[in-house]
């Protein structure tokens, strides 16, 4: 008809986000505190580097970038499977005590065991995102007139502020507060390539696992009649999923630290773009959550060099108007 708009083909924008996220991966590499040429970047992708710039890309600011694009899918992914299975427009990790909880068990393992190493880092944190989820959840539900997406952000943040405060307080106690400080900055400077090797592949398995359901997340996204109506048994699909969200939030807190707001914008950005199929929603917000955290951290990097800019208020500054937007929006009367 005459008076419709013809809709983009999901391919073509498919197509174009990973164009634009190969795209800013390369500028992520070529610029930062020491700007770098083209053919010093392809030098240190291509051949074993022997000169400086060659080998700062290489062995520092790639292993960077990969865990900025790995961190950011998972995330934007953790945060659309969140809003798909509780139909919570303003969930996110970072705003529901799952990043919070992972950062205590964090600060727990590095006071009392210090040389437990990535991988005991890694299931660590996600044993603290899982009690994050559960801390906040149970709370939501003590209340007799059920779950609200507000009542669980608001939850959520009591829950993290909690976690948070015994972290710091860890920190003091055993003198580890830098070394806290640090993951909580949510940045992925000092990434190095035998953190990424361990927990790339947990992010990878959290991400094909996530897509594999997404046709189910679609299903639940509707109601949980629904799902029951069509056959689905929503109780071990949740229980799957929420250990997906679980995996992705600690594995990205274990690389990067304490990150928020990225799980909810991006699927929001991506919802408006494909509507509302997640077998849709959640490759894009893959792509686009690797794109968004590749622009933070390069920000981050440029905007005051040779100095470092906190990813975590880059993030803040476009995150938090945005979360008063989807309360003012979608989440106000959900109290």
């Amino acid at each position: 008809m005459h008076g419709q708009p013809r809709r983009i083909p999901y391919g073509f924008i498919l197509a174009i986000s990973f164009l634009a996220l190969a795209a800013m991966f390369l500028v992520s590499l070529l610029y930062g505190a020491a700007d770098s040429r083209f053919h010093d970047v392809w030098l240190a992708l291509t051949t074993k580097p022997t000169g400086k710039t060659s080998l700062l890309i290489r062995e520092f600011r790639l292993p960077r970038e990969l865990a900025a694009l790995a961190v950011g899918s998972a995330l934007a992914v953790a945060g659309a499977v969140m809003q798909g299975i509780t139909r919570n427009p303003l969930a996110d990790p970072g705003l529901l005590g799952l990043t919070a909880g992972a950062n205590a068990m964090l600060a727990v393992v590095l006071a009392f065991y210090p040389g437990a190493g990535t991988l005991g880092i890694v299931l660590a944190c996600f044993a603290g995102a899982a009690v994050g989820t559960l801390l906040v959840f149970g709370i939501s539900a003590a209340n007799r007139r059920g779950l609200s997406p507000l009542r669980i952000v608001l939850a959520g943040a009591a829950v993290s502020a909690l976690l948070n405060a015994a972290a710091e307080g860890i920190g003091l106690s055993f003198k580890i507060s830098q070394e806290i400080s640090m993951w909580n900055a949510g940045g992925v400077i000092g990434t190095t390539w035998n953190q990424l090797a361990l927990i790339a592949p947990f992010i990878a398995a959290g991400l094909i696992t996530a897509m594999a359901l997404s046709r189910q997340i679609t299903i639940l996204s509707l109601s949980e009649e629904v799902a029951s109506g069509l056959g689905q048994n929503t109780a071990r699909v949740k229980v799957i999923l929420f250990a997906v969200i679980i995996v992705l939030a600690g594995a990205s807190v274990a690389l990067v630290g304490n990150l928020a707001f990225i799980g909810l914008m991006v699927p929001h950005i991506v919802r408006a773009i494909t509507g509302p199929d997640y077998r849709r929603v959640l490759p894009l917000s893959a792509t686009v959550g690797g794109l968004f955290m590749l622009l933070a951290d390069t920000i981050g990097r440029t905007i005051n060099a040779p100095y470092e800019t906190s990813v975590t208020a880059i993030v803040a500054m476009l995150g938090l108007p945005f979360f008063l937007w989807i309360v003012n929006k979608k989440g106000g009367g959900a109290a």
